[in-house]
This record gives structure tokens, C-alpha cells and sequence, in this order.
């Protein structure tokens, strides 16, 4: 039975997860894929197929005339639990070219495209050594470049780093800033150098808002029809009508512009036609708006301190 079959060594058992991820998205292989990708010998590559179709006997079939290893239709992965998300994120790492081929198991990969978004340049120097403060749990002084038209200029502040965020677009540096003594966010591609590790400033579990979230229940639009509606339920895997996410506080400003769920305010029976540019609404609406508000509340109150603290 397979289910006996002995766990091989750290080095084997990663050849058998290629050979079954191989075949599960390509399927097929042949010995060639696995001593390009392993450095690994031509026999060695025949045992491992072997020991696989020993371990997941009815998987493959050999063509002849191919000379490869067919996935048959009755393929069950075996060493490996199938993501189609973790898929899309290596072709999506691919087209941008954040990653090579070499750098993922993909040997044969669909052509592919993505809309191409401007990046912010992020210096690695000045990323290791957030990094470092982080795990140290340090304060570090970072050279800040605002938009805040009172500092036209950058200027150095002490922050004590502890996570990182991002919305989608921009990577940010979550931390306490010693000048506003507040927990802020830090676009870490508007730093321009960091120096002089401290002593922090306080602790991460200070920071209620990172560690506190919100429970947001999303619908498919109700203006939508109820086939388009049933669309949207299978698009985002809702359950009764309904898929819950749970946001972080800091980030919900984040996830509302990202969702747009600004505007998708209580439906208009007017606006049938605009539904499809909106597929997805907020269910608890007022309750994410009385949160959002005090959030962007809070952001404002932080802006003000910084005001206040410059023209002082």
C-alpha cells in the first residue's frame, strides 16, 4: 500500500514533491527534468521514479515513442498538496521578472502577461538593516523623504520598527515613531538611509491597532442578477453568500482603497447597469464605516501631532 511506504531522506523526499508537482501541473516528466533541476545523476533520476512509482503506484505511465512519464487520468498527487494560488504567484513573479525560471519548479510554463504597475525601488541595504532592528527589537534612525509639504527635505527620525506591510502595491515599515510617539507607517521606498541602532522605544504588543482587527463580510452585489450574483459567490468561494475577512486595524484604510469599497456605498436602484464595476460590497457596512471613520480619525490626529511637532 502506498500509504506504508517508507519517508525517504530530506533530499530524496524533495525530489519525489518535484516529480509529483511536475506531473500534477505539466503532466509529464522524464529523467532529464529531474538531474537539470537536482544536479543529480541519470540512475539516481531512474531510482527516484522507480521509489515514486513504488510510492504512488497507477500515477504514471511510460510512452515509448516519447520516452517520458505520462500522468495518467487517474493522477492523485501524492507528495504534495496542490495550490493553485502558489502556482499563480510563480507565473506572476515570472512575468515580472522578480524570479527566474530556475528559481521555481516550473519547467514548461504557459506564456503569460500582467499589467505592468510602476514599482517603488526598495535598496536592499536599507531593507537588511530595518530587518536587523526588527529581530533585535531596536530602534533605528531612518533618513525619511515626506510628502508633507512642511519637510520638503528629508530628515532623520527614530523609529522602533516591528513588521512589515503591504497593500498590494508598496511595501511599509510598521513602527513606533519617537518624535510623534505614535505607531506609524513608514514607506520603506521613501527611505534613503538608516543608521545609529538604539534603544526601542517601546513594544510591539503597545501597538492596538496591528493587533487588533476587523472582521469585514463581503456580498456579491445586490444589484447584480442572481446568475451574475452566483458568479461573483463562485469567483471569491463565498459560503452562504458571504466570505470574511479578517483585516488588521492599521491596514483597513489599505483595504478599503484596494477594494474600493469607498465606493460602493448602499446600492443605488438606479445604478443596475454600474453593478458589474462593483462586484463585490461590504455586507456590514455600517459597522465598517464606524470603524474606518475612527481609524481615519486616529491617522489624522497623528498627522496633526506631526504638524505640531515641525512647526515647534
Amino acid at each position: 500500500m502506498a500509504e506504508d511506504f517508507p519517508k525517504p531522506r530530506w533530499g530524496a523526499e524533495q525530489r519525489l514533491e518535484f516529480i509529483d508537482f511536475i506531473c500534477f501541473w505539466e503532466g509529464e516528466i522524464n529523467r532529464s527534468d529531474i538531474t537539470q533541476r537536482f544536479g543529480i545523476s541519470a540512475p539516481q533520476a531512474s531510482t527516484d521514479l522507480t521509489t515514486y512509482q513504488q510510492a504512488a503506484p497507477g500515477n504514471l505511465q511510460y510512452d515509448l515513442s516519447a520516452k517520458r512519464y505520462l500522468a495518467t487520468a487517474e493522477f492523485k498527487p501524492r507528495f504534495i498538496k496542490p495550490n493553485a494560488d502558489r502556482y499563480l504567484a510563480q507565473l506572476t513573479a515570472l512575468a515580472t521578472e522578480v524570479i527566474s525560471l530556475e528559481d521555481t519548479w516550473l519547467s514548461c510554463p504557459p506564456e503569460m502577461s500582467v499589467i505592468p504597475i510602476p514599482r517603488r525601488k526598495v535598496d536592499p541595504l536599507i531593507l537588511r538593516a530595518v530587518l536587523r532592528a526588527v529581530r533585535a527589537r531596536r530602534s533605528i534612525e531612518i533618513e525619511y523623504q515626506s510628502l508633507n509639504t512642511a519637510t520638503p527635505e528629508p530628515v532623520w527620525r527614530r523609529i522602533t520598527p516591528h513588521a512589515f506591510a503591504s497593500d498590494g502595491f508598496r511595501w511599509h515599515i510598521r513602527a513606533f515613531c519617537h518624535r510623534d510617539n505614535a505607531f506609524k507607517d513608514f514607506l520603506l521606498s521613501r527611505c534613503c538611509g538608516t543608521r545609529s541602532e538604539g534603544d526601542p522605544g517601546t513594544t510591539p504588543d503597545a501597538d492596538l491597532e496591528w493587533s487588533s482587527h476587523f472582521e469585514v463580510r463581503l456580498k456579491s452585489n445586490p444589484n447584480l442578477s442572481a446568475n451574475q450574483r452566483k458568479a461573483v459567490e463562485l469567483d471569491y468561494d463565498m459560503r452562504d453568500g458571504l466570505l470574511t475577512l479578517s483585516v488588521r486595524l492599521a491596514l483597513l484604510y489599505y483595504f478599503d482603497k484596494r477594494l474600493r469599497a469607498d465606493l460602493a456605498q448602499s446600492p443605488n436602484p438606479n445604478a443596475k447597469s454600474d453593478a458589474r464595476e462593483i462586484p463585490v460590497v461590504v455586507a456590514n457596512r455600517d459597522e465598517y464605516e464606524k470603524c474606518l471613520k475612527s481609524m481615519n480619525k486616529n491617522t489624522r490626529n497623528k498627522h496633526a501631532a506631526t504638524a505640531h511637532s515641525i512647526s515647534s
